[in-house]
């Protein structure tokens, strides 16, 4: 059973088909018009070529303006997506001294601690953010996909069912959920809360890839290709099949895995 948790734990958090901590919005876009067009698009939106486009154009402005909180987000955001997670926590740690209050800041701050591996502190940070008079759904969340990753799933789910409360229906959350499901073997309710996630009008693609490898693990494989293409742009749609391949080849067989299930 160990075995088929970590097999199981590994392919959830690898790559961008890992748990979503949500925290949708957490870095606002300026409406400047100095910012590339091509560069406007939330960072977690975008594909590798322009993620890299994105990174140097942040770390640019970051130089320049170190205590500009939208940028110290986006750049750090930036950082995250592309594997940096160290260099993002640093990013974090400098505009949490200039905004020690700021609540979209601490959340921030709380998702580069996890991704950097600082679990507990990350917690500590988020729960911090978070207002009992006035709570915030995505730090909710953000809170659940931590206990997630701590293997603590019973705690993640009441998380993303109160933030569900606050927010019906929110595709964020309700990816985090079935991806909960997806790390305790569960694959038929993880299928179903995805399904539930990507008929809502504001899912993004990395909802449709979550759906996309739960399908792939239960040997539905052309279904699961369909579902990662979907109705996006040739060259996005050619890259979501070619990681879902390389993610369902994680391990040596899915027999192995399927007959542990």
């Amino acid at each position: 059973m160990k075995c088929k948790t970590d097999q199981l734990r590994k392919l959830a958090i690898c790559g961008s088909l890992g748990l979503v901590i949500a925290l949708a919005g957490c870095a606002k876009r300026q409406t400047t018009g100095s910012i590339p067009q091509n560069l406007r698009k939330p960072v977690a939106q975008m594909n590798q070529s322009e993620l890299k486009q994105a990174t140097n154009y942040w770390q640019k402005q970051y130089t320049r303006s170190p205590k500009t909180k939208v940028i110290g987000l986006q750049f750090a955001t930036a950082l995250r997506m592309t594997g940096r997670n160290e260099q993002a926590l640093a990013v974090m740690q400098q505009v949490a001294i200039h905004h020690p209050t700021d609540r979209q800041v601490l959340g921030a701050y709380g998702k580069a601690l996890a991704g950097a591996g600082q679990m507990k502190k990350a917690l500590k940070t988020i729960q911090r953010a978070q207002t009992p008079d006035n709570p915030d759904w995505k730090l909710m969340s953000a809170e659940g996909a931590i206990y997630d990753q701590v293997g603590e799933p019973k705690l993640a789910r009441a998380q993303y069912r109160k933030a569900l409360d606050l927010k019906p229906g929110e595709p964020s959350v309700l990816s985090n959920l079935g991806m909960s499901y997806l790390l305790t073997g569960d694959l038929r309710a993880s299928e179903t809360y995805l399904q539930q996630a990507i008929n809502r009008p504001s899912a993004d693609s990395r909802v449709r890839q979550n759906l996309a490898l739960v399908i792939g693990l239960q040997g539905r494989f052309k279904e699961a290709e369909n579902v990662a293409a979907g109705e996006l742009p040739p060259q996005e749609a050619q890259a979501n099949v070619a990681f879902l391949r390389q993610m369902l080849a994680e391990q040596n067989s899915w027999n192995d895995l399927k007959d542990k299930t």
